[in-house]
């Protein structure tokens, strides 16, 4: 059963469903810019002349006429850490049952996680995760086993079935995780940005945290682009009710489409320039366009830290 088979089907097994994202990733990738970047040949490097031969695959060059050199694993693995938010504004949009093309920003959130899991599994990279909203939620270290992989699987499905009406203390939880992460590791954040009551400063503070002991740091901001980017609503009168606050607002969306569009496209502007300051890697991530964004991601960050 191909990727598009499931996509209106309730999402029972979020491990398959990952292997079906990076299968398609990984088909296409072929046809990208990263074509000769091998998800498959993560214990191997290109042979540099002056080199000892003594490493040499030569079965992998009678099969490619190219000379690889086999690496070892603790040349070849990485630490990896994913932090998802789990605030209230996380479940919007607001669904029923989420499935592949009908899902919610913690939802995609959670598959997207999955997928990139899957990529650490094939690269024998350790992985860790944390969960958070006003509390923290749920923390395990970095550990690339079977079991410990499993039980990580298990908490992001929580995620696809679980509500929250919390509100978001990204800027203390961040500070929190960046504490306990000592060895040098790849973090991955999923987040909407949202952050109630508190300055960007403030978050960015936490942010420039995770870079302590030379973390490299991938922000994907996470929204719907249809909605909260576009403001694409009729116009009958609306009441937009704010998921971490509980303020409300009566309107017209289209007498104020025009002025929130420009003022969403300049938060992200901002966002993409402080982000850029601290050299934090910044991808904005439409809930509505799949998954590719993150998965190549995760290889261009891979490659520089190699």
């Amino acid at each position: 059963m191909n990727l598009s088979e499931i996509k209106s089907a309730e999402i029972k097994n979020l491990n398959i469903l990952a292997k079906k994202v990076v299968e398609g990733f990984i088909t296409g990738i072929h046809k990208s810019p990263f074509h000769g970047f091998s998800v498959e040949f993560s214990e191997h490097k290109l042979y540099n002349k002056g080199e000892s031969t003594r490493h040499i695959d030569w079965k992998l060059f009678a099969k490619t006429d190219k000379l690889y050199s086999k690496k070892y694993e603790e040349e070849t693995n990485l630490r990896c850490h994913i932090i998802i938010d789990n605030s209230a504004s996380m479940h919007y949009p607001i669904v029923r049952k989420q499935t592949l093309d009908n899902l919610n920003k913690v939802g995609f959130s959670a598959i997207a996680a999955a997928s990139l899991m899957e990529i650490f599994k094939q690269q024998r990279d350790a992985v860790g995760l944390s969960i958070y909203s006003d509390t923290y939620e749920y923390y395990a270290p970095e550990k690339s086993s079977d079991r410990h992989r499993s039980m990580l699987i298990y908490q992001l499905e929580q995620l696809l079935v679980s509500e929250s009406n919390s509100s978001t203390e990204t800027y203390k939880y961040l500070h929190e995780i960046a504490e306990k992460i000592h060895r040098r590791s790849l973090i991955f954040v999923f987040t909407d940005m949202f952050q109630p009551n508190k300055d960007n400063d403030t978050l960015f503070d936490a942010l420039k945290h995770l870079k302590f002991n030379k973390h490299e740091v991938v922000l994907f901001h996470t929204y719907d682009g249809e909605t909260e980017f576009n403001f694409n609503f009729d116009n009958a009168p609306k009441k937009f009710v704010d998921l971490e606050t509980m303020e409300e607002v009566n309107i017209y969306p289209e007498n104020v489409q025009d002025n929130y569009k420009k003022s969403v496209e300049n938060y992200f502007q901002y966002l993409k320039n402080k982000c850029l300051l601290y050299k934090i890697d910044y991808v904005p991530l439409d809930i509505n366009k799949g998954y590719n964004e993150v998965l190549t991601s995760y290889l261009i960050s891979r490659k520089k830290n190699k």
